[in-house]
């Protein structure tokens, strides 16, 4: 059993592991040697409560295919043990940050005095390009 929290733990029947080669560069062993690791992991037969499977599928939007299965491909070490136990620790981070509560985000509202000062650093601004034209324009005592 694998505890994601005191409340909640997968069973470790739950992940399917496959073994595969690992690309990039490894010498004659690499063709040789399955030391890449697939986990497979159904969120939908797992047990978890419908808003962690969302926030899960939020957090993992892309390794989660159509029909629910989480894939984490570990390829990390140059062994088949270290690889399984990485793909098994990020299982694990993954699952942990879907069971953290987002914080609720607070609205902040613009001061009027910061809204008035932007307004007024923008007449300013307009004036002085204005004030680079052939004609400058003048209306309500400044020059546009």
């Amino acid at each position: 059993m694998l505890e994601i929290n005191p409340d909640f733990s997968i069973s470790e029947e739950d992940i399917q592991l496959i073994f595969i080669r690992a690309s990039g560069p490894g010498g004659q062993n690499v063709n040789k040697v399955s030391s890449a690791v697939q986990l497979r992991f159904n969120t939908l037969s797992a047990g978890l409560p419908v808003e962690i499977r969302t926030r899960l599928e939020q957090i993992a939007k892309k390794r989660i295919n159509t029909e629910g299965v989480l894939i984490i491909e570990a390829n990390r070490y140059s062994t088949q043990e270290r690889n399984r136990e990485d793909a098994v620790e990020r299982l694990v981070a993954l699952l942990r940050r879907a069971f953290e509560e987002p914080e609720k985000r607070t609205r902040t509202r613009v001061p009027v005095v910061e809204k008035k000062r932007r307004l007024e650093d923008k007449r300013m601004r307009s004036v002085k390009k204005s004030l680079r034209k052939k004609n400058p324009e003048i209306i309500d005592g400044s020059i546009e």
